[in-house]
């Protein structure tokens, strides 16, 4: 399977190139191109996953039917036949890698439900048993599972620099209290969805970032939804409270990258090949056991 690490489509207009995805603005809407780009660290390594953009698309997409009870989507089609004619030279390049949706003023924070001690979360919690303004039990252990699920707001850095925890009243100061209360609520409850699902799939949804926006003055789901980019997956039945957890998200890749003399800024060392197929064999996996279905 060809990777495809950029897309450059000559008449349409480009709006953003973000670590994965590349917008593009056709009409009043908005095109989104997953591409097969992996990010560590806030890097974008040089060497793409193969056919990772069509899982992300994929998986969003299952997402959002399964949710959208819960909040509205920014989705209007992912049918490459319905875009509009401007697209159509582009058809093969977008197939099963894109998205036709609406504009929307995204949050200026990261919405971050967690339900288990993980990552950055565990290693605050190993400093002080107060993490993000939240007070937990002492005595916790890498992985285990949160007395209840978390939301824990951060800010929205620029490429290739970092998020930094906010507290929930820094989030009111920026979005306002009301505004506040109705994000945490509905991300909460799309994780406790999604997470139940999962684990009947297999698959524990340990962590995951939302992102929303405004639309016509109504708060939506945009972005991607629930991906092992978005997400940290681990498989139930390998599952060992008390340390890190094998993976079917990028943890896989930050392993690697973690045993190499490298400083975490750019530029990113080569991937070996070894080490793209086999982060590309966990997210097609994530995507069988979730969907029921792999790449056609």
């Amino acid at each position: 399977m060809e990777a495809l690490q950029q897309t450059k489509f000559d008449t349409l207009a480009l709006v953003h190139r973000g670590k994965v995805r590349d917008l593009y603005a056709v009409d009043d809407k908005l095109l989104m191109v997953a591409t097969d780009r992996i990010s560590a660290y806030d890097v974008v390594m040089d060497d793409p996953i193969p056919g990772k953009g069509r899982v992300l698309t994929r998986m969003s997409l299952f997402w959002f039917e399964l949710l959208k009870d819960i909040v509205p989507n920014h989705l209007i089609t992912a049918d490459v036949d319905r875009y509009p004619v401007a697209c159509h030279p582009y058809a093969e390049a977008l197939r099963g890698r894109s998205m036709l949706v609406k504009k929307a003023a995204p949050l200026p924070v990261e919405c971050i439900v967690r339900g288990y001690l993980s990552g950055s979360f565990w290693a605050a919690y190993q400093q002080s048993n107060t993490v993000c303004g939240f007070t937990l039990p002492a005595g916790l252990r890498e992985s285990a599972k949160l007395p209840t699920s978390l939301f824990t707001p951060s800010t929205k850095a620029a490429l290739g620099t970092h998020d930094e925890n906010i507290s929930m009243a820094r989030m009111q100061e920026i979005l306002g209290q009301e505004r506040t209360e109705k994000v945490v609520a509905i991300c909460v409850a799309l994780y406790e969805k999604a997470a139940a699902y999962a684990r009947d799939k297999g698959i524990i949804i340990a962590d995951t970032k939302f992102e929303l926006g405004i639309c016509d003055g109504e708060l939506i789901l945009i972005d991607e939804v629930l991906t092992p980019d978005s997400s940290r997956f681990w498989p139930v039945d390998q599952y060992r409270l008390g340390g890190s957890q094998p993976s079917f998200d990028k943890q896989f890749l930050r392993d690697y990258l973690s045993s190499l003399t490298w400083g975490k800024t750019p530029p990113p060392p080569p991937l070996p090949a070894e080490i793209l197929s086999r982060t590309a064999a966990r997210y097609h996996e994530a995507l069988e056991r979730l969907t029921g279905h792999g790449l056609r």
